[in-house]
C-alpha cells in the first residue's frame, strides 16, 4: 500500500481545491450544456454521504485524480452510463435543511487518461443544473490469494461511489 505522508496529502488537496474552484463550469458536448463544479461535488469526493468520511487512500486517489475530470467532461460524446430515480434529497429551503423527494439523474462517463481507466458522474436534481459529482478509478488492483495482481470492476450505487 502507498504511504501518504501528511504532507503529501495536503499538498494534493491544496491543489485539487483550487483547481476545482477554478473549474467553476465546463461544456459538456454529449449533454450539450454545461456541468457545474459546485460544493456538493468537492464534497463527494471527500465523504461517500452526509457525515460519513472516505477513508484517507480513497480521497487522496480521487483528488489527485480530479484534475482529469474536467478534461473528460469537455471531451465526453458518448454516455456510458445513466441512472435515475427518485430520492430524498437533502436541501436548504428557508435557512433550514429539509429532505425532499427529487428524481435524480445520474450521467457517467468513461475515459482512460493517463494509462487509467477513470469513470466521472454528472448528477442533476430536478429543477437544478446538471454539476460534477464524482470520479474514481474504473477498476482497482487487488493481490488473490496465490499472490498474483488482479484487477478488481468498480460498481454499486452511483450515490455513494
Amino acid at each position: 500500500m502507498l504511504e501518504i505522508t501528511d504532507e503529501k496529502f495536503d499538498e494534493t488537496r491544496n491543489l485539487a481545491e483550487e483547481l476545482y474552484k477554478n473549474a467553476g463550469r465546463i461544456r459538456c458536448p454529449y449533454l450539450d450544456e454545461d456541468v457545474h463544479f459546485n460544493a456538493e461535488g468537492f464534497e463527494h469526493l471527500l465523504f461517500k454521504s452526509w457525515n460519513k468520511s472516505r477513508t484517507r487512500g480513497e480521497q487522496y486517489t480521487r483528488l489527485r485524480l480530479f484534475p482529469l475530470a474536467p478534461l473528460i467532461i469537455s471531451k465526453s460524446h458518448t454516455l456510458q452510463e445513466y441512472d435515475e430515480r427518485k430520492l430524498f434529497v437533502r436541501q436548504k429551503i428557508n435557512s433550514r435543511w429539509e429532505q425532499r423527494m427529487k428524481t435524480v439523474r445520474y450521467f457517467v462517463f468513461v475515459a482512460i487518461v493517463k494509462n487509467v481507466r477513470l469513470k466521472v458522474v454528472v448528477k442533476e436534481i430536478e429543477g437544478g443544473a446538471k454539476f460534477f459529482y464524482s470520479l474514481y478509478p474504473s477498476w482497482r488492483v487487488v493481490m488473490s490469494e496465490n499472490g498474483n495482481q488482479r484487477k478488481v470492476f468498480y460498481s454499486g450505487d452511483l450515490e455513494t461511489l
